[in-house]
């Protein structure tokens, strides 16, 4: 034999390893597993960050607007129109979405904090 072939073991498959290399392994000395699935804890719900809810009245023609501000950027625009259009229905007023900001007519502060809490939002009422 040659300097090369010495030491090495053969990969052609002889018959003690046949097609599967791990035949001939057995799990005597494996612990057991769980006699119980594990049960999963459910994942608590992401924050979608912070969001500054204001009342606003100068410059307006002295109509009183509620602006929502300052959402993280990783929102998208898609999701944050959707949100203007779920926060419309649910405060039963007008308003529109400009840039990454939500504008609803009136004052609806109060129920806009609680939606945005139960949607994952940190609302922050911000102003005076």
């Amino acid at each position: 034999m040659s300097k090369r072939k010495q030491g090495k073991i053969s990969t052609e498959g002889g018959g003690s390893l046949g097609n599967n290399p791990f035949g001939t392994l057995s799990g005597a000395n494996l612990p057991s597993g769980p006699s119980r699935p594990i049960a999963s804890k459910p994942k608590p719900k992401a924050k979608k960050g912070r969001v500054e809810v204001r009342r606003e009245k100068a410059g307006r023609g002295g109509k009183t607007v509620t602006t929502l501000k300052a959402f993280a950027t990783h929102i998208p625009l898609g999701e944050l129109q959707a949100l203007a259009f779920e926060l419309k229905k649910s405060c039963a007023c007008g308003g529109t979405f400009k840039g990454r900001e939500i504008e609803l007519q009136g004052d609806v502060v109060a129920r806009v904090l609680d939606e945005l809490n139960k949607r994952g939002f940190q609302a922050v009422k911000s102003g005076g």
